[in-house]
């Protein structure tokens, strides 16, 4: 039997434990805004916050957007950190290339929201978007980056679990689709990719995961049935840690019968395209993924 001094001992490393867990959370947090510091959007692009049933999020259109064409975006920061300000400037430049309106989301994050709290704020988002809005799924394209790109390919298993019209395609950008960690570049490229690492994911994973199993297909699609799925645009470089979970993903698109379209870019680290308001090839790469969109709006 554990003395009450032991129960007082334990009691105190698990509190200390969950103020290392919350402090490393803020710094992961605050990193991801740092980097987008001084970033602004043009002139003319306008905003709107919209507030989904305790959801918040913001619509973005630029002088050039159809009011018929939205993109629904799934930001990145491995569902511990991000938000719709740390992503707008990547996201708009790929609503204004693709002549669409955007909604950005802050959907919720762990360790204070784990999975599938994230998922089922991407639903709301895009069943919203179709009956309070009167979007068609014909006109919807979804866009994830990292952790937002297999959020992404979860909301869409998850939309036909439902029975729910799919959206017109969907585009990840470095996505994560694996949190069990099995693709071999998750090691072998961690010393090339500075982005992130094999050490930062795995504490995210285990976070969002939480009491869930990680291989569950909402969490890691990579295990799901992606029969029936859009075309797809995935996105990757040969310098990122996360390439097997990009090229997985696609190899067993096309397997599913899926249309998909792989574009792996050489010597480019992780998420890439979010640095397009510094970096010639993240604008060169946005630019490939607003034709893509273009095209299927067409």
């Amino acid at each position: 039997m554990v003395s009450k001094q032991m129960k007082y001992v334990i009691k105190g490393l698990w509190y200390s434990r969950s103020l290392e867990i919350k402090k490393r959370v803020e710094e992961h947090r605050k990193g991801l805004e740092a980097m987008t510091v001084g970033v602004n959007l043009p002139d003319d692009v306008e905003s709107e916050h919209v507030d989904i049933d305790g959801l918040s999020g913001k619509i973005f259109v630029t002088p050039h957007s159809r009011d018929d064409r939205i993109i629904l975006f799934l930001h990145g920061g491995a569902y511990i950190a991000g938000s719709v300000e740390t992503s707008k400037y990547h996201s708009v430049l790929i609503a204004r290339l693709s002549k669409a309106q955007l909604l950005n989301i802050n959907y919720r994050l762990a360790p204070e929201h784990p999975f599938p709290a994230a998922l089922d704020d991407a639903v709301k988002a895009y069943n919203w978007l179709i009956e309070e809005k009167k979007f068609s799924p014909k006109n919807i394209v979804i866009v994830g980056v990292s952790a937002g790109g297999g959020l992404a390919i979860a909301t869409l298993l998850k939309l036909k679990e439902l029975k729910l019209e799919l959206p017109l395609a969907a585009v990840c950008i470095s996505p994560w689709t694996d949190l069990t960690f099995t693709g071999a570049t998750y090691n072998e490229r961690a010393k090339i990719d500075p982005f992130t690492s094999p050490d930062n994911l795995d504490f995210s994973a285990r976070l969002y995961a939480g009491e869930s199993d990680p291989s569950n297909p909402y969490i890691s699609p990579i295990y799901g049935d992606l029969k029936g799925l859009p075309p797809l645009f995935v996105i990757a470089g040969t310098a990122e840690i996360l390439y097997d979970d990009s090229n997985r993903l696609a190899e067993q698109a096309r397997v599913a019968g899926v249309e998909v379209t792989l574009d792996i870019w050489e010597d480019m680290i992780h998420a890439f395209p979010v640095f397009a308001s510094v970096a010639p090839e993240s604008k060169s790469a946005i630019e490939k993924i607003g034709n893509f969109i273009t095209n299927s709006f067409e």
